[in-house]
């Protein structure tokens, strides 16, 4: 089992969603330290005073982009530095644009696969081999059940998180290989509570679910060394019914019974000022 108490824990998009709810649950558990990475200084601010007022003064925000390889490997020397080896890694954070496929600017995929992919694999990286010399780990990387099924306006999301969730299974065999101590969890919710998913409508049988509810199966399933994490457990039908059915018929089961196929039609997800910030030459592309 893996333990939290008296670890060091880092917790990507840390300051907001559930990534902010495993910090705290985290804190709880008794956790030596909590290292919070964030892109969005207010919401780092705001997390650290909160936890600040609840007793917990062993948290350390750092403002990073995920989608910057130069900036994921400075504030690791930093965080390797200040506060030592990282003994359970949270891979949380994450973007969804939600559009047809023709209507994704250029910026729209690769910042999604920056952040969903790249982000995940060289925060975990870079991170690693201090794991590795001490000889135990634990790596937690977010995925999605849109990793198990077709979705429209969802082809860019769903494209990042079946790769999370082929590296991840991948890197699991690895870890394994290297230490009976080293741990790899893969999580594949459905939709989330938590604004990213704003406006879409959930499936028949599969409930928006209640972060609250989530992280605690997240934090339950870090301790007892989970592989596979699906929530909620009709999740587990998905590679099972792709698997048996003819892919029409899975089409027609999915989209036409479950309604799988048209949970994003609506969708609105978190309001502009909670988006990713542009780059200022971004916004100067996009005026010329």
């Amino acid at each position: 089992m893996t333990k939290i108490k008296d670890q060091n824990i880092l917790i990507t998009g840390g300051a907001n969603g559930i990534g902010k709810m495993l910090g705290e649950k985290s804190l709880k558990e008794g956790a030596a330290h909590l290292v919070i990475w964030d892109i969005n200084q207010e919401n780092l601010d705001k997390t650290v005073e909160e936890f600040k007022a609840k007793g917990f003064d062993n948290v350390s925000p750092y403002i990073v982009d995920i989608a910057n390889t130069e900036e994921i490997e400075a504030q690791a020397a930093k965080v390797l530095s200040d506060v030592g080896t990282i003994d359970i890694l949270y891979n949380n954070a994450g973007v969804v644009v939600g559009k047809q496929f023709y209507e994704h600017s250029a910026r729209d995929i690769d910042k999604t696969i920056q952040i969903n992919v790249l982000g995940v694999m060289h925060t975990t990286r870079v991170f690693l081999p201090a794991m590795i010399n001490k000889g135990a780990g634990h790596v937690i990387n977010i995925a999605s059940a849109a990793g198990l099924t077709p979705n429209p306006k969802m082809s860019v999301y769903a494209a990042s998180k079946w790769a999370v969730l082929g590296w991840s299974e991948s890197l699991r065999i690895e870890m394994e290989r290297i230490g009976k101590d080293f741990h790899v969890t893969t999580v594949t919710p459905s939709y989330i509570n938590t604004g990213m998913f704003d406006g879409v409508k959930a499936p028949l049988i599969t409930p928006i679910l209640d972060p609250h509810d989530v992280t605690d199966q997240i934090i339950s399933g870090v301790k007892n060394n989970e592989i596979l994490l699906r929530a909620p457990l009709s999740v587990n039908l998905l590679p099972i019914l792709r698997g048996i059915l003819p892919t029409r018929v899975f089409d027609f089961v999915g989209g036409n019974l479950f309604g799988i196929y048209d949970t994003m039609a609506d969708f609105l997800g978190r309001p502009k000022e909670e988006a990713l910030p542009e780059k200022e030459s971004d916004k100067k592309t996009a005026k010329a």
